[in-house]
């Protein structure tokens, strides 16, 4: 009997009507939470990260999602022999067996679609995973390893999940397709309905001898180390497919891919909106009113920048081509800089001197003393 599982909405803590962009919040806080980088050592939270990945695998995946809805963990997990891959369980009527016993067939338009055959070559699953990485790595791309569990073909049976030197029986009962039909109805009206074959769980073979190492599965799971190639100008939350390093496929069949859900750390220098990045850079009242050569921050490095005289506070000026790359490697964004004056504190008495004589200049006659601060419950001045 197959290990009891939690149901998947429960592991990402949302409903079942929980929208695709609130599986996806739900699923990236998780994975952060209990990603074996921020918890070195922790076997439970390793457990809970691969619950939450193999939860969010099915229920981001449309046709997996909705398999699940109706079968549970049955429609998504062989190891429950569901084999429920045609939509359809026993409590439902199949429109085109019941025009088929009518009319001798030919009605399949009505919904008499048939399950593949079970020993047919199938694609594996998709495995998901996450990384996190800095602002500057997503700026100039990198390369990640990462631990990868996977489910890949037995090597001692080939993926038969017989026992070397032995083969796996032809199911009697319904002869290797995995399904049975079944006569209902009474009173006069009677219907043929299609369920898996209980006698081999809809797997239509009958292993009587399984491989020991394998337990009959035909797969076992594996850690596997991947490298990972992140693009510049990658985005946080974007999912990297790497074609073909995900689970193997049953029967002989293809890998599926490894997704890769990229988490970026934020800057505080820089806030990026597209490809073009903003930056903030203080400058002096001296500095706004006469100019100056600025050296401003990039993700290149520190680059020269000339500020006019009488700069306004909030004046924001562009660095042609010094923003994000595009993912696609198609050229750069801009930067935007915007520029805050700062208004000097703790002026010396020579500072002070000199900042009057600069207002009667101005014609701004004598500025009025400070008036001292006063509490304001009693009116007294505070003590400094």
């Amino acid at each position: 009997m197959p290990e009891q599982k939690r149901d998947y909405y429960e592991v990402l803590g949302v409903s079942k009507t929980a929208s695709d962009d609130e599986l996806k919040k739900a699923y990236r806080k998780l994975a952060k939470q209990y990603h074996p980088d921020m918890n070195p050592g922790n076997a439970e939270a390793e457990a809970k990260f691969k619950e939450v990945n193999e939860a969010y695998g099915v229920l981001s995946d449309k046709d997996k999602r909705a398999k699940y809805d109706q079968f549970g963990h049955a429609g998504v997990d062989p190891s429950f022999g569901g084999g429920y891959g045609g939509g359809f369980d026993m409590g439902d009527i199949d429109l085109g067996d019941i025009f088929g016993s009518f009319f001798g067939g030919g009605f399949g338009g009505f919904g008499g679609q048939r399950q593949a055959n079970p020993n047919a070559p199938q694609r594996g699953a998709s495995v998901r995973a996450s990384i996190t990485i800095t602002f500057a790595e997503s700026m100039s791309g990198c390369e990640k390893e990462l631990n990868v569990p996977r489910m890949e073909n037995c090597e001692s049976c080939g993926g038969s999940g017989c026992a070397p030197g032995t083969t796996a029986e032809v199911c009697p009962d319904c002869r290797g397709t995995g399904q049975v039909r079944i006569q209902r109805g009474g009173g006069g009206f009677a219907f043929t309905t299609t369920a898996p074959c209980s006698k081999c769980r809809g797997t239509g073979k009958i292993i009587h001898q399984p491989c020991p190492d394998c337990r009959g599965n035909g797969q076992v799971r594996r850690q596997r180390v991947i490298k990972v190639r992140v693009p510049a100008g990658i985005y946080d939350g974007q999912t990297i497919s790497i074609r073909g390093q995900g689970s193997g496929g049953p029967n002989g069949g293809p890998n599926g891919d490894l997704l890769v859900n990229v988490a970026v750390i934020p800057d505080p220098r820089f806030e990026r909106d597209g490809n073009d990045l903003y930056s903030q850079r203080n400058i002096s009242f001296t500095q706004a009113a006469l100019g100056a050569e600025l050296q401003i921050e990039t993700i290149d490095g520190k680059v020269k920048y000339n500020l006019p005289a009488g700069t306004q506070p909030g004046f924001t000026f562009r660095l042609r081509g010094k923003g994000a790359p595009s993912v696609n490697g198609r050229g750069r964004g801009d930067q935007y800089v915007t520029v805050q004056v700062q208004v000097p504190t703790n002026l010396t008495a020579q500072q002070k001197d000199a900042l009057l004589a600069y207002a009667q200049t101005m014609g701004e006659g004598t500025p009025a003393p400070a008036t001292p601060v006063k509490d304001f419950f009693t009116g007294k001045k505070k003590k400094k």
